[in-house]
């Protein structure tokens, strides 16, 4: 390590979230590791010359926040094609995005809104039918996702897939038609998600130098975000080594600016043993670097083992040939040394596993080889003590937030109050690592999750679980930073701001342990920080960042889109009545929106008064 720092950050008030130090006012960095922690006296003791000096200006600074389950790789491929209701807190906001969008977006290509958005953060309530998205789009092919229950094609987007009344319901979905027996444009998932995500992926793909803009975009805005790592799960329609290369491109060019341990998703049903032998001669667990680094297995180890988590649905029973073919898989990765994860929401389906992993156990030792239980909403006592013994961890993701109403309809209160079960979990010494599951459920904001696990609160607003089972505003964030470390074999690398660990951390907009529960959601980074090199920056910080790329193609809807209203503001301005005589037909009393963005057309008046709104005026 150099002699002088190249940076020091002073005058901040750092959440260590070491325990022997928990909170100080200053940070050294050199060659991207922390080499001082401490009183602003003593690191500056460690500047030279040529260290640079940042004034952090008595703001809030954690460490940097690390998803253990997202799928960064795949949703940096789509980014700039897709337009994100996240946050948005009107069905009407939404339209008026998806009219704009439909204007600019040039055939053959898609609108798309894929994930990161609930229904029920909608003050309407509802999706938009699909009278109301023919009517915006009748020649330009539109799909929106919702959660992994539906989705919503228009006319365009039906031919464009080449849907007919004798296409054929796939296996566990349904294609919905009309008396005359034509699809009407919703796909539904009962529960099979494949039906979704095959049409999906029917659409047309960026050009290769436009997917490296979209990945460069996203982990920008991640970043924003204060996100410095995630470990990638992989995802259906996501063939390694070829939906790798543009990752793998960037990361050669030194231009990751979030760390990827990346995971191998197996694509062929029946074949996923062949898969995992195949792969296991191309790379090994840990192949890479401290960007971008290979993580084992999974989130998909055998087709037969997908319990889809649509709560609108019942619980689905496995295949009865899941044990035989998860045995034969497990077992290949013990004997390759492969750590390993599972998707597995209820808890039948993770006895089962269990079953099989203590079989394979009793063969071939697991011996410390890190394994995984991915999303676990349901999950029991009995089986968060057998996954402790057997030296597993727990992923979990805040997709609660985003279904728990339809959760709480289906099953009721008692049993929504421990979906997922933290607090047992951590009280049982099992590893649990925070994460998202973005971007085709939940939205890949941080911060949503974590005021969802400090409130218990849906993007609705429905209080699902009593007091008991909530979590403090650390133990949250340690589940988001340290906690994630050890699902990628990083700990103590990486999740806390001690000597010797990564210089990776976020400089807060607002104070995360000290503003109101209802503000969480709505906090970001103004400075964020990433091997000790600065790649985010925004407010007093700006200056310091690099300078954001503009995104490709044209038509992109990213950046065109003025961010919203943060949530729990939006909820103050739905109840506001009282700022005016009468609600605008669009917006209700929300005229901030048509303010802040852009106009859908050249002539506001007219497009705004088409919906009955005079916001602007």
């Amino acid at each position: 390590m150099s002699q002088f720092a190249d940076t020091v950050f002073i005058h901040g008030r750092v959440t260590t979230l070491d325990r022997a130090q928990p909170e100080v006012e200053a940070l050294a960095v050199a060659d991207g590791m922390l080499m001082a922690v401490g009183a602003t006296a003593d690191v500056l003791q460690h500047a030279g010359p040529a260290t640079r000096r940042v004034d952090l200006r008595g703001r809030r600074v954690i460490p940097g926040l690390n998803d253990s389950h997202t799928h960064l790789i795949r949703a940096g491929l789509n980014y700039n094609m897709e337009l994100r209701w996240d946050g948005v807190p009107t069905l009407a906001d939404a339209m008026a995005m998806l009219r704009e969008q439909v204007r600019r977006t040039p055939a053959p290509q898609w609108v798309r809104v894929v994930g990161g958005f609930s229904e029920m953060q909608f003050a309407e309530r509802r999706l938009p039918t699909l009278d109301e998205i023919n009517a915006v789009a009748p020649d330009t092919p539109v799909f929106i996702l919702h959660l992994y229950d539906r989705a919503l094609l228009n006319g365009a987007a039906l031919r464009a897939v080449g849907y007919t009344r004798d296409t054929p319901n796939p296996p566990g979905s349904e294609i919905e038609r009309d008396a005359r027996g034509e699809p009407t444009g919703l796909l539904l998932a009962r529960p099979n998600a494949l039906i979704l995500y095959s049409a999906l992926a029917k659409g047309p793909r960026l050009d290769p130098d436009d997917q490296v803009n979209s990945s460069r975009l996203y982990m920008r805005e991640l970043n924003r975000l204060g996100i410095t790592s995630v470990i990638d799960a992989g995802g259906g329609f996501q063939n390694y080594p070829d939906d790798y290369g543009i990752v793998q491109r960037l990361a050669d060019a030194g231009e990751l600016t979030v760390r990827i341990a990346y995971n191998l998703f197996t694509q062929r049903p029946k074949q996923e043993k062949e898969d995992f032998l195949q792969w296991a001669r191309l790379v090994k667990p840990g192949d890479g670097d401290a960007f971008f680094r290979h993580n084992g297995a999974g989130e998909m180890l055998v087709f037969s083992a997908a319990d889809f988590e649509d709560f609108r649905e019942p619980r689905p029973e496995l295949a009865a040939t899941m044990d035989a073919e998860l045995y034969e898989v497990a077992k290949v990765l013990v004997t390759n040394r492969w750590p390993f994860r599972i998707h597995a929401t209820y808890d039948e389906s993770i006895s089962r596993v269990l079953d099989v992993y203590e079989r394979v156990n009793r063969e071939v030792p697991f011996d410390g080889l890190h394994w995984i239980i991915d999303h676990a909403e349901t999950i029991g006592e009995r089986n968060i003590d057998r996954i402790k013994a057997l030296g597993g961890g727990i992923a979990i993701q805040h997709r609660m937030a985003y279904q728990g109403e339809y959760f709480l309809d289906r099953y009721g209160p008692d049993a929504t109050a421990r979906t997922p079960p933290v607090q047992q979990m951590l009280a049982a010494g099992v590893p649990v690592g925070m994460g998202t599951d973005a971007t085709r459920v939940a939205s890949y904001n941080p911060w949503v999750g974590l005021h969802w696990l400090v409130t218990g609160e849906t993007v609705g607003g429905t209080r699902l679980y009593p007091q008991r089972q909530l979590i403090d505003r650390e133990t949250a964030l340690r589940l988001y930073t340290e906690g994630s470390a050890w699902f990628s074999s990083e700990s103590g690398r990486k999740g806390a701001l001690k000597v010797g660990q990564y210089a990776d951390f976020a400089v807060l907009s607002d104070d995360y342990l000290a503003v109101p529960e209802s503000r969480i959601r709505g906090l970001s980074s103004v400075l964020t920080v990433v091997g000790g090199r600065v790649v985010h920056g925004d407010d007093e910080f700006s200056g310091l960042a690099p300078a954001l790329p503009k995104a490709s193609p044209d038509w992109s809807p990213v950046g065109r889109y003025k961010r919203m209203v943060p949530a729990a503001a939006a909820s103050t301005l739905r109840t506001a009545a009282g700022c005016c005589a009468a609600p605008c037909g669009v917006h209700g009393h929300r005229h901030l929106f048509a303010a802040l963005t852009p106009s859908p057309s050249d002539d506001r008046r007219g497009f705004w008064g088409a919906l009955g709104c005079g916001c602007a005026y």
